[in-house]
């Protein structure tokens, strides 16, 4: 059992920087904006978060600043797809390609850098509990992105304002005609999620990791892309889904303490063959997807008419 708690912790841990990144990705999407550069934008707040917390000594100084850059870079997104209304797909793979490209070179002088910061605290009283004790000595961000998760909901779905950002997704044209600027909404949300991406980044470098390498990302920015339409673009499904990637991460380095004896080379991409097995049974059922879908997904729009 103790085993199993151990297990369950650390498949938390590993699936809070996918839903983070997840919740980012699905706010642009129901503004009706496709961001395909997640990995490049994770990879540039795990940079600027490991740099942020290695010159200040304190991880949430890091964790700002990681989100802060994912937030400029997105912007610069926004800007392209929004305004001089670029392909989003291939603005997108762009800014994948550019983030994983400078982020390699302004983190030369990090490689061999280690962190002297808290990585973990403990909830009073909780934390010694006999058994699930594990559960409630992770780090904050572990348990503020389950508030985010039903924060966002909340906005989405009880709120005038996720009124606005859904119908923005839906018909940007008739939003337009109501006297909503769509484009400045959009924008707005799309950093939001940036920012949203750089955090989710600056965890895997500061407290996840606790270091920084070259594309350590390692596909993470796809898989939570491809967890928005896993979770049919729900927030708390989203969450779901994460830690069910992340127990598939934890899973590999479990059987291997075991001593299971299967390839190394399997066990590592079990993430990746879970994310494939899962769009394959997601598309087989399209009329699912399409019915759930902001319905502007991936199209440009023209005030003008």
């Amino acid at each position: 059992m103790a085993e199993l708690v151990l297990l369950l912790a650390s498949m938390l841990a590993a699936g809070t920087p996918l839903a983070i990144a997840g919740l980012g990705l699905l706010i642009n999407e129901k503004v009706g904006v496709l961001n395909l550069g997640a990995e490049g934008i994770m990879l540039v707040g795990a940079v600027a978060g490991f740099a942020g917390a290695f010159w200040s000594g304190n991880a949430w100084a890091g964790l700002a600043a990681g989100a802060l850059a994912g937030a400029v870079l997105t912007a610069f997104f926004a800007v392209l797809v929004i305004f001089l209304m670029t392909n989003q797909y291939a603005t997108g793979l762009a800014v994948a390609l550019f983030g994983t490209g400078f982020s390699a070179f302004v983190g030369t002088g990090f490689v061999k850098e280690k962190l002297d910061v808290v990585m973990s605290s403990a909830v009073p009283w909780l934390a010694d509990a006999p058994v699930v004790g594990p559960l409630f000595k992770l780090h904050p961000m572990v348990y503020l992105t389950v508030l985010l998760t039903l924060a966002i909901g909340w906005l989405f779905y009880r709120t005038r304002t996720g009124l606005i950002l859904r119908a923005v997704g839906e018909s940007p044209e008739s939003a337009h005609a109501l006297g909503y600027p769509v484009r400045t909404i959009r924008t707005l949300a799309v950093v939001a999620g940036g920012a949203l991406c750089g955090l989710a980044g600056a965890y895997i470098s500061i407290i996840y990791a606790s270091l920084w390498n070259e594309g350590m990302i390692a596909g993470k920015g796809w898989i939570a892309l491809a967890l928005t339409s896993f979770a049919t673009w729900r927030p708390t499904r989203i969450l779901m889904g994460a830690y069910l990637f992340g127990g598939v991460t934890m899973l590999q380095l479990y059987l291997q303490t075991k001593g299971v004896q299967i390839p190394s080379q399997f066990m590592s991409m079990l993430p990746y063959l879970a994310t494939i097995v899962v769009l394959v049974l997601i598309s087989r059922r399209p009329e699912w997807i399409r019915v759930n879908m902001p319905a502007s997904l991936g199209k440009p729009f023209y005030p003008g008419g």
